[in-house]
C-alpha cells in the first residue's frame, strides 16, 4: 500500500517535489526581475516597457532557437543526468547574478545591468530546453497508462498554477524589504532542492540511454545517424510522418492563435469593457489560476472516464464557447466568473494532450518530439500576440457597432473571433485525432506513433 503522501508512485513524487520547489523559485525570480527592471533600472524612463519586454523576448528566443536542437542531445544522453546538469547550470547562473547584484546599482551602467539580466534569462531558459524534454521522457518511464499520465500532467499544471499564485505576492515584499539579492538567492536554493529531489530517484534499466554501439537496434540506429543535423532531421521526419503528431501540433497552433489575443489585450478589455480599475487586475490572474488548479486536479478523472481524445476536443469546444461568452461581458463579477470557468476546461485539455503526446512519441524520439512541439506552439502564441496587438491598434481601432442590444468594439470583436478559432480547433481535434482505442497503446508500445492508425482519416468514436 502506497504512503498517503505518495503521488502516483514514489519516484514521481520525488520528481514532483523538485518541480514544485523549482516552479515557486522561478515564479519569484521572474516577477522579481520584471519589478526590478521596471521600478529600479528603468524607473520613470520612457523606454521602461521596452526594457521589460526584453526579459520576455530573451525567454522566447531560448525556446525558439535552443529548444529544437536541445531535443537531439536529450535523446542521446541519460535523462536523469541531463536534468541534474541543467539544475546545476541554472543554480550557478542565478548565484552569479546574485553575487553581482550586491553591487550598488550605480556601480554599473544601466545598459550593462540589462545585458546581464537578459543574458541570465536567456541562458536559464536555454538550460530549461534540455530539462523539459528530459523530464517528459522520465515521466513516460515513471508513469504508464493514459489516466495516470493525465493525472501526472494535471498535478504538474496545478503545481505550476499554484506557484504563479503564490510566487508573485512573495516577490514584491522580498524585493522591496529584503532586497534583490535575497529574492535571487531564493531561486538558487530552489534549484538545489530540485537537484537533491531528482538525484534521489532510483535508476531503472528502462531509463538507460539508448545504445550507440554495434548492437544498437535498427530503429535506434536510424535516429542516430548523420551527426547533429542528421539526428535533428530524422526527428523532423519522424514528426512529419506521424499524422497523429501533426494533428496534435496543428490543433495546438490553431488554439494558440485563438488564445494569444487574451494574454495581450485582456488588460484593456478589463478596464474598458468590464469597467474595472487597473489595480483590481490582479484578481483576473487569481481567477484564472484557481480555474487552472481545479481543471488540472479534475483532468485525471475525466480522462479516465471519457478518454484523452474526447477530453481534448470537448475541452476546446467548451473553452471556445466560454471565450466568446467572455467577450460579451460588461461587468467585473461576470467577467471574473466566466474567466474562471473558461480556464477549467482549458487546463483539462492541456492536461489531456500530455498522454496523447507520450503515446505518439517513440522512446528514442521523445526529446526531439517535445523540442519540436513546444517551440512551434510558442511561436504561434507569439505571432498571435503580435497580430492581435496590431489589429487592435490599427485595422480594428475605430470599429464600433451594435446588433440589437449587443454592442461591438475592437477588443471584444477580437476575443469573439479568437473564441471561434478555439472552437474550430475543437472541431479539427474531433475529426483528426484517433479514437480512444487507437490512442491508448499499452505501455512501451510505440506502434501507434510509428504507424498512424486508420482512424486518422476521419472521425471515429
Amino acid at each position: 500500500m502506497s504512503p498517503r503522501l505518495t503521488l502516483i508512485n514514489r519516484d514521481y513524487t520525488r520528481l514532483w517535489i523538485g518541480q514544485a520547489v523549482s516552479s515557486l523559485g522561478d515564479a519569484v525570480f521572474s516577477t522579481t526581475l520584471v519589478l526590478w527592471v521596471a521600478t529600479v533600472l528603468a524607473k520613470e524612463k520612457t523606454w521602461a516597457p521596452a526594457a521589460v519586454s526584453g526579459v520576455l523576448l530573451a525567454t522566447g528566443a531560448a525556446v525558439l532557437f535552443v529548444g529544437p536542437l536541445a531535443g537531439v542531445f536529450v535523446d542521446r544522453w541519460d535523462k536523469i543526468a541531463t536534468m541534474l546538469r541543467s539544475e546545476v547550470v541554472r543554480g550557478v547562473l542565478v548565484v552569479t547574478l546574485t553575487t553581482v547584484s550586491f553591487l550598488p546599482v550605480h556601480a554599473l551602467p544601466v545598459g550593462l545591468w540589462l545585458a546581464l539580466v537578459y543574458a541570465t534569462v536567456l541562458t536559464l531558459n536555454a538550460a530549461s530546453q534540455f530539462f523539459t524534454p528530459a523530464r517528459f521522457a522520465v515521466i513516460a518511464d515513471l508513469v504508464t497508462g493514459d489516466a495516470d499520465r493525465a493525472r501526472a500532467a494535471g498535478i504538474a499544471q496545478a503545481t505550476s498554477q499554484t506557484a504563479w499564485i503564490v510566487g508573485p505576492p512573495l516577490a514584491a515584499p522580498l524585493l522591496f524589504t529584503a532586497g534583490l539579492q535575497w529574492a535571487l538567492l531564493f531561486n538558487a536554493l530552489s534549484y538545489a532542492v530540485s537537484y537533491l529531489a531528482i538525484r534521489s530517484i532510483r535508476p531503472l534499466p528502462s531509463r538507460a540511454p539508448a545504445a550507440t554501439g554495434p548492437d544498437t537496434a535498427p530503429e535506434h540506429a536510424a535516429s542516430r545517424t548523420g551527426g547533429l543535423l542528421g539526428e535533428f532531421t530524422a526527428g523532423l521526419r519522424f514528426f512529419a510522418r506521424s499524422r497523429f503528431l501533426v494533428a496534435l501540433v496543428l490543433l495546438a497552433v490553431i488554439g494558440q492563435f485563438g488564445l494569444g489575443a487574451l494574454s495581450t489585450l485582456n488588460i484593456f478589455f478589463a478596464t474598458d469593457n468590464l469597467h474595472m480599475s487597473a489595480h483590481l487586475y490582479g484578481y483576473i490572474g487569481t481567477a484564472m489560476g484557481l480555474g487552472g488548479i481545479v481543471g488540472a486536479l479534475c483532468a485525471g478523472r475525466v480522462v479516465q472516464r471519457i478518454g484523452a481524445r474526447r477530453t481534448t476536443w470537448i475541452g476546446l469546444l467548451v473553452s471556445g464557447a466560454l471565450l466568446i461568452a467572455y467577450s460579451r461581458q460588461t461587468g467585473f463579477i461576470g467577467g471574473i466568473a466566466v474567466l474562471f470557468l473558461f480556464t477549467v476546461p482549458l487546463t483539462m485539455l492541456n492536461t489531456a494532450m500530455a498522454p496523447l503526446l507520450l503515446a505518439a512519441a517513440a522512446p528514442e524520439y521523445r526529446g526531439r518530439v517535445v523540442a519540436v512541439f513546444y517551440p512551434v506552439t510558442q511561436l504561434a502564441s507569439m505571432l498571435a500576440a503580435v497580430l492581435s496587438g496590431w489589429l487592435a491598434s490599427s485595422v480594428l481601432r475605430d470599429i464600433a457597432g451594435s446588433a440589437g442590444s449587443l454592442r461591438f468594439g475592437p477588443i471584444d470583436t477580437i476575443f469573439a473571433v479568437s473564441g471561434l478559432f478555439v472552437v474550430a480547433s475543437g472541431v479539427y481535434a474531433w475529426r483528426a485525432l484517433p479514437g480512444t482505442e487507437a490512442a491508448e497503446s499499452p505501455p512501451g508500445d510505440t506502434s501507434a506513433a510509428l504507424k498512424p492508425p486508420a482512424t486518422l482519416r476521419g472521425r471515429t468514436e
